[in-house]
């Protein structure tokens, strides 16, 4: 039998058959095999193809070969990820508003090569999030991956903070650039942020990754390790209200009973409920970050909810109140 010109790649191709062309529904017989092989211009005898089936599963590609009645099926079984699992991750990459459009395509892409042609068609899903703005910043990626290099060689980073400007341009938040040790990541409400202790402020702040540009890291060394020792980023992030940062404040917040999965959501299922003073009420204590967001989060839950203390927290939140009441005289 002559060989095909691409007979050193007969493994690679075999590999890319069985992994496109079937699933646990779908299977190839033997001529069938061969066929897709010659496609390729790849020439193999039927012993030779039992021996490549050893090497795929030594390889750790399942492949499994079933009799049913007269002929001899083969298809790959378990694989790094199951369908579903693939449908979940098409799914929150669509819907995510962290990563560009552009992205988002080229992401779902290489998940569909991890499936067969059959189970391809399946991940050609739109999810639809309501009001969902796609990120536009294309560097992102590549922000993220210079932040963690950052973190695991102990080193600072320096960087600009953007903002937009009337003109729906990105412009620098100072003229200075930041220098800060970087401690963590986290994903917050759709947007990927960077917890980093700024040594000139004297204290821990938050950006958001997308916003940063021109990212660079430093030969210094990290600092802040003694205020991350005992950091605890979840509380940390439930306390910041949209990751808006501020002074913490413990606040006594009271509210129907009806919102108690709201608190707990919001809070964390650990926050000690106790009775109100009003009949079907409750009442927590929680530290929050004082700022305009959790005010306005307080607002959106309107006459269900009343803040008890302390009184400069109630004093700001009528302030804010009266001035709204203002814009529309």
């Amino acid at each position: 039998m002559p060989k095909g010109s691409n007979q050193k790649l007969k493994l690679y191709y075999l590999a890319k058959i069985m992994l496109q062309k079937t699933d646990d529904e779908h299977m190839l017989t033997m001529p069938e095999i061969l066929k897709s092989l010659k496609a390729y211009d790849v020439t193999a005898d039927r012993k030779s193809i039992y021996d490549d089936m050893e090497a795929l599963r030594v390889l750790g590609i399942d492949v499994i070969g079933e009799k049913e009645g007269r002929n001899f099926y083969y298809h790959v079984g378990g694989k790094h990820f199951e369908i579903a699992e693939l449908k979940l991750l098409v799914d929150a990459i669509q819907s995510s508003k962290f990563i560009t459009e552009k992205k988002s395509n080229e992401l779902i892409k290489k998940l569909t090569d991890m499936a067969s042609s059959y189970e391809a068609t399946q991940l050609k899903r739109q999810v639809y999030v309501q009001s969902r703005v796609k990120t536009m910043n294309e560097s992102i990626y590549y922000s993220v991956d210079e932040i963690h290099r950052a973190i695991a060689e102990n080193r600072q980073v320096s960087f600009e903070y953007m903002k937009w400007n009337e003109r729906k341009q990105m412009v620098p938040h100072r003229k200075k650039p930041y220098t800060v040790s970087p401690w963590a990541l986290t994903w917050d409400d759709e947007n990927y942020y960077l917890i980093a202790f700024d040594e000139e402020a004297a204290k821990i702040k938050h950006f958001r990754v997308d916003k940063m540009a021109h990212i660079s890291v430093l030969d210094e060394k990290r600092t802040g390790k003694e205020q991350f020792k005992n950091f605890d980023l979840a509380k940390y992030a439930k306390m910041s209200f949209g990751m808006y940062g501020g002074d913490t404040v413990k606040v006594k917040i009271a509210f129907e009973n009806s919102l108690v999965g709201v608190f707990i959501d919001r809070f964390g299922k650990d926050i000690t409920i106790f009775p109100s003073k009003k009949d079907g009420w409750s009442e927590i204590n929680v530290d929050v970050a004082m700022s305009d967001q959790f005010l306005g989060w307080i607002f959106a839950l309107g006459s269900k909810v009343q803040i008890l203390g302390p009184d400069e927290v109630i004093e700001k939140y009528k302030k804010e109140l009266n001035e709204m009441i203002k814009n529309y005289k």
